[in-house]
């Protein structure tokens, strides 16, 4: 598997770290994953726009490589209740590095994105930036890099970087440029693709007149694919399939890559109905692959450990369009998971509430969380016992996978109620 940059600077972040950024630091998990998200590609963005300076990259190397031993999430944590202080003071003078004196529109840029305080924000990317840059590092150390191979490496991550930006983050207008494209040409290593300021890639055509008979076969191929799924699309669209701003259906997979969710099957026109029989004798009409089938199974299955990363969709609930009240259909699965807590009275559950992309970030935040604890409130009327429920958090399109302008049956993933197994 190739090397991913920004996959490998993310996972550094993971559940514990957020937990204890979001008790130190007195923001919500949701807003602390959102700054998170931000500021790992901001950072990597930073070394990009700074490698691409003249004379730069052997200079820029060294750095890196001096932070590879921070890239780790105890230095995160031990930073973050006050043991690592010196981790900050290092952040700081990186940020200064790559940024010069734009820091400070940085961090104000990052506090009104997700929601958090300023100085929450400052502390987070300056706790961030040696873990970020010693991936690099680690990666650099570990494949005896050179100057050259060491931009290679940075040519060839550029795209997936600059798209991971969040579009609220004007970090091209800071760095003085007219877009993020911009920002991926100055490193002049030649590539054939740029990023645009919506995080887009733009193909341009190489060679000459000898090379366009292979671009008009990749246009009659996607030609060809796109008739094919706009046949498929009619007879596959799922009723109340409708946009995150009227109604989440919530028979998908989550961003598992983000959250470390437990995937579950995408559901299909044909289902194959099952019963799920629960300890206490209980039998549950449902389906196989479905949430109570997955839920069951793991909660019998001593091997498993619950944990913040242990997640199941809902795959039969809805809501009716723009508001949070659940359809009075989705009670039955409502019910059914009200059952196997009943029939597991140790389990321990936190509901978590997902947008797509489209529409306005803060409102998706809002109604995310509307919708989760619309569902919390729903299973205590179904007798479930309030210790075994932990609350709810919306999430909005933070770990939304698919752009804004996908076509819904992509961006229909992203839209998702879910239930996390704390303990079993």
């Amino acid at each position: 598997m190739s090397f991913d940059l920004l996959e490998s600077a993310k996972s550094i972040f993971n559940n514990n770290v957020v937990s204890q950024a979001s008790s130190q630091l007195g923001e919500s998990e949701g807003g602390i994953q959102k700054a998170i998200g931000g500021i790992v590609p901001v950072i990597l963005g930073g070394l990009l726009s700074k490698a691409g300076s003249s004379g730069s990259a052997g200079g820029l190397l060294d750095m890196v490589k001096g932070v590879a031993g921070d890239a780790n999430p105890s230095a995160i944590t031990g930073a973050l209740q006050g043991g690592a202080g010196g981790l900050m003071s290092k952040g700081a003078d990186l940020l200064r590095s790559l940024f010069g004196d734009k820091v400070g529109s940085i961090v104000g840029m990052l506090s009104s994105f997700a929601g958090i305080k300023e100085s929450s924000a400052n502390t987070l990317l300056q706790t961030a930036a040696p873990a970020t840059l010693g991936t690099v590092g680690q990666y650099a150390a570990q494949n005896n890099l050179s100057p050259n191979s060491f931009l290679s490496l940075l040519d060839s991550q550029k795209d997936k970087i600059l798209g991971a930006i969040p579009g609220g983050l004007n970090i091209a207008g800071i760095l003085g440029l007219a877009n993020l494209g911009d920002l991926g040409k100055k490193l002049g290593i030649g590539t054939d693709t740029a990023t645009t300021s919506a995080g887009a890639v733009n193909i341009k055509p190489v060679g000459g007149s000898s090379n366009r008979w292979v671009w008009s076969l990749l246009l009659i191929l996607i030609a060809i694919i796109l008739l094919w799924y706009l046949m498929r699309g009619c007879g596959n669209n799922k009723p109340g399939g409708t946009p995150v701003s009227d109604s989440i259906t919530t028979s998908q997979l989550a961003d598992s890559a983000s959250m470390g969710v437990a995937t579950t099957p995408p559901v299909t026109e044909t289902r194959e109905s099952i019963k799920v029989t629960l300890p206490d004798g209980v039998v549950l009409d449902a389906y196989k692959g479905g949430i109570e089938d997955q839920l069951v199974t793991f909660l019998k299955d001593g091997s498993k450990a619950a944990g913040k990363d242990v997640w199941f969709d809902f795959d039969n609930l809805n809501f009716k369009t723009g508001s949070a009240e659940l359809t009075e259909e989705s009670m039955k699965q409502v019910g059914n998971i009200a059952a196997i807590m009943k029939a597991f009275p140790k389990a321990k559950i936190k509901i978590g509430g997902y947008t797509d992309r489209t529409g306005d970030s803060t409102a998706n935040l809002r109604l995310s969380k509307e919708r989760a604890e619309s569902v919390v409130t729903s299973l205590k009327k179904e007798k479930t016992n309030a210790t075994q429920l932990l609350g709810a958090e919306g999430y909005g399109s933070q770990f939304a996978k698919a752009a804004a302008n996908a076509p819904d049956e992509e961006r229909k993933k992203d839209r998702h109620i879910s239930v996390s197994v704390r303990e079993k």
